[in-house]
């Protein structure tokens, strides 16, 4: 099975030194890996991860780390899709940025379950088809 990192948790697994191993989102990252499930990454969540860091040591070694992991294109019905669940979640009162609808449309388009330490996706998926990887206790 494929899942999708979200930025949340890439940060706490390649950015934080030391990495908390007890955190329970870092546990499920672990779990998903020893279980053989194949990760996805999607633009969005690239960009998030490389914007920001301080110096070009920095953005080489994530963008080295990353390199290996398929990115997924997203196509015209995904941004359509995101527009539409956008819409759908304000009607019942459900704010949250416009890549996360677009994070979220592409792994409801692609059966895809997404692992996150967000939760602004913890509502997106009370009112979609949205999967969420479960964070693993300690």
């Amino acid at each position: 099975m494929n899942i999708v990192v979200d930025t949340s948790v890439w940060s706490l697994v390649l950015r934080r030194a030391p990495v908390d191993e007890a955190d329970a989102h870092v546990r499920a990252f672990r779990e998903c890996v020893e279980a053989g499930h194949g990760l996805v990454l999607l633009g969005p969540i690239v960009q998030e991860l490389l914007d920001g860091l301080r110096s070009e040591k920095q953005f080489a070694r994530l963008l080295a780390v990353l390199e290996p992991i398929p990115l997924a294109a997203l196509g015209r019905s995904t941004y359509v899709l995101a527009a539409r669940l956008r819409t759908d979640c304000r009607k019942r009162g459900i704010q949250a940025g416009a890549t996360d609808f677009l994070i979220a449309a592409a792994c409801i388009e692609s059966g895809w379950p997404l692992l996150t330490a967000d939760h602004d996706f913890d509502r997106i998926a009370l009112a979609s088809e949205l999967v969420l990887v479960p964070a693993v206790a300690g």
